[in-house]
């Protein structure tokens, strides 16, 4: 996600954690509190923070000053010595109490092959992180009968986030891949959902995904679409609903959470890059 560069300001929450579960064999829950959880308002469902950890040795994440310009402070964090450079990724929002000042993050286990991995499978209560944000994307416009929710494992909290708040009989079609049946998850709803569990195994990332959705019998009336997980397979959704399903742009929520084979500061850099020379992202 590179919304955030366009966001008018920016404001540290230093969070320590209190507890850790497990949801899936690959996805675990923690629960970090901090006093300014307090202040934050209600959000989207799809909320999403950018959370920084800290480096080996030390007790908390080393960050430059807040600054109302969200573009230079950006420019200062990626100029930092990647020795000194707190790693960053953004995570969404499980739930939000901010009348005890907690809040949950999902994160998937995959090893030590990130940052943000390699530290979820460690976290312990007192861990100490710091996060930016929340931000909200997801906007239900009046006029649509049902919702269609796609995504990977990386969407998956936020999918079950809309799926918990939506109203009675609200309906909702749901289509997750995942490495691996055992990751599939229950959620309380008053909607009248549909989850599609995609299994990828061996395939490509996304090829099964794209090839359900493709398949789909989708119910009557205007549709209100959330894309999010990889970008390239989010594009790739997107393409098909508006030209195959003909589905209105201006209906589509779509967000690339992640790139593959681009780690979170190469993309930042690369929208960074794309902002300073006033590149439009195509529209396809």
């Amino acid at each position: 996600m590179t919304t955030q560069l366009e966001r008018p300001a920016l404001t540290y929450h230093r969070a320590r954690v209190t507890a850790v579960r497990p949801v899936t064999p690959h996805l675990v829950r923690v629960t970090f509190t901090a006093e300014s959880f307090r202040d934050v308002p209600p959000g989207a469902p799809d909320q999403y923070v950018k959370v920084f950890f800290p480096l080996p040795g030390q007790a908390a994440p080393v960050l430059p000053e807040a600054a109302a310009d969200v573009m230079s402070w950006y420019r200062t964090y990626l100029a930092m010595p990647d020795a000194v450079r707190p790693p960053m990724r953004t995570y969404t929002v499980r739930a939000h109490r901010p009348e005890v000042a907690e809040l949950d993050v999902e994160f998937v286990l995959h090893g030590d092959s990130g940052p943000a991995s390699a530290w979820a499978a460690r976290v312990r209560p007192g861990d100490r992180v710091v996060f930016t944000g929340p931000y909200g994307l997801y906007s239900l416009p009046e006029e649509c009968g049902w919702q269609l929710l796609v995504g990977d494992e990386t969407a998956l909290p936020a999918i079950g986030a809309i799926i918990e708040q939506l109203p009675q009989g609200a309906r909702a079609s749901v289509y997750v891949e995942l490495g691996d049946r055992a990751e599939r998850q229950v959620f309380e709803t008053r909607g009248a959902v549909e989850i599609h569990w995609v299994v990828r195994g061996a395939r490509p990332l996304g090829e099964a995904l794209l090839e359900a959705v493709r398949a789909a019998t989708f119910p009557g009336g205007t549709p209100y679409a959330w894309v999010s997980g990889e970008a390239g397979v989010v594009k790739a959704v997107r393409r098909h609903l508006v030209r195959e399903r003909e589905i209105a742009k201006r209906l589509i929520c779509f967000t690339g959470y992640w790139r593959l084979g681009m780690s979170e500061e190469a993309a930042g850099r690369e929208a960074v890059r794309a902002a300073e020379a006033g590149e439009v992202p195509a529209d396809d």
